[in-house]
């Protein structure tokens, strides 16, 4: 939903994972050319670890991830479609399968693909920036990958290099709270998942509602985790799933007879976005129910339906997580330090800590808060 806010955010998944493989192709032949022996079944493994990598994200990405099918992870999504390409593909996908699941006895195949320092960071982050027109996104990823080596089959960056991973690593910090997180972002994406809500609640109640045959079949089930990997028909469904399913829906729904789910498909239709307010301490009780009482009020709906216009939620970010993998620095002298000891910026140590805001989103027509609310929230 992030095109709402900047209008020319609106390239593709494809585009990225193509973006991918182009880096992970020049970072195996810059490792190449510093002596790594990497065999060609290895380079084509790596290469479709890359490609497929994302294969398992649904319509609108992150924002419907969970909504559509309860608890399973795009991760997972990915994985049973890999396994059923490697069916159709006789085995051909054995090895790049074992590399996107970290089973290779070669590590930095696997960070290539999936760690603090990978392809897919480099290639969104630079991608995103550039359609987006937030210029603090721009990195030298041509100069990370020139620094790029292995030792001990654990992918490392020469020390020349850090500077260029520190710009790396505040880029990232920087595109998350402007980008990825921008409160205006936050309410596109609560709005959307709301509307997907109700729908799926009135199409469990008997009505039946417009949809195409892929996403009726998401309205009309509950798909669990459970039953996801039992039934091979739901995997199905969800390959014909995309964008065009849910947006065609929306624009039907804005004339639905149901009360809310004509205004939430409407308002996001005419970009009536609603306000996100974000506070670094947790927004008082008597705020939130300040808030409800109004949009009750409004909105002339009870106590069980105010959950559809006002939504409270935690967002956070860490800009370099050194607990799942760490981004080692090769000194000149053969040492490993961690990016965070070897870099002389006060900052990359603080970018390791996960920042938490908290955010609640309500329709605008209720009005700005007052002075003294806002004193409250500040306190």
């Amino acid at each position: 939903m992030t095109h709402l806010v900047y209008p020319g955010a609106l390239h593709t998944r494809f585009q990225h994972v193509v973006g991918a493989m182009h880096l992970m192709s020049l970072a195996i032949e810059t490792l190449r050319g510093k002596d790594v022996l990497i065999s060609e079944e290895e380079e084509e493994a790596a290469l479709a670890a890359i490609l497929l990598h994302d294969v398992g994200h649904g319509p609108f990405s992150h924002s419907l991830e969970h909504t559509l099918v309860e608890g399973v992870s795009h991760e997972l999504i990915s994985a049973q479609l890999m396994d059923k390409l490697n069916v159709e593909f006789s085995g051909r996908l054995d090895l790049a399968i074992t590399i996107f699941n970290d089973h290779y006895p070669r590590p930095f195949l696997h960070q290539l693909v999936s760690s603090q320092l990978d392809t897919d960071r480099m290639d969104y982050l630079n991608r995103d920036s550039f359609f987006t027109g937030v210029s603090e996104g721009v990195i030298s990823f041509d100069r990370i990958i020139k620094m790029l080596n292995v030792k001990d089959d654990e992918l490392v960056v020469e020390v020349k290099g850090i500077y260029s991973v520190e710009k790396f690593l505040i880029a990232r910090r920087l595109m998350y709270w402007q980008v990825y997180l921008h409160k205006t972002v936050i309410a596109a994406e609560q709005m959307l998942i709301q509307a997907l809500a109700r729908a799926k609640q009135l199409s469990n109640a008997g009505h039946r509602l417009f949809a195409t045959p892929a996403l009726e079949h998401f309205l009309t089930q509950r798909v669990t985790k459970e039953n996801f990997l039992e039934n091979e028909s739901h995997l199905e469904w969800f390959t014909r799933l995309d964008d065009t399913d849910i947006l065609s829906a929306i624009k039907i729904w804005a004339d639905h007879e149901d009360h809310i789910l004509r205004t939430l498909c409407r308002k996001l239709i005419r970009r009536e976005l609603f306000r996100t307010e974000m506070s670094n301490k947790p927004f008082p009780t008597e705020y939130i129910n300040e808030l409800k009482e109004k949009v009750k009020e409004k909105f002339m709906i009870g106590e069980d339906e105010v959950g559809y216009f006002v939504y409270e939620q935690v967002v956070g970010n860490s800009a370099y997580d050194s607990s799942s993998s760490k981004i080692c620095v090769l000194e000149k002298d053969g040492q490993l330090k961690d990016i965070a000891e070897a870099s002389d910026l006060s900052n990359i140590e603080a970018l390791t800590k996960r920042v938490n805001k908290y955010a609640v989103t309500y329709p605008k027509e209720i009005g700005y808060i007052t002075q003294r609310q806002q004193t409250i929230i500040n306190i």
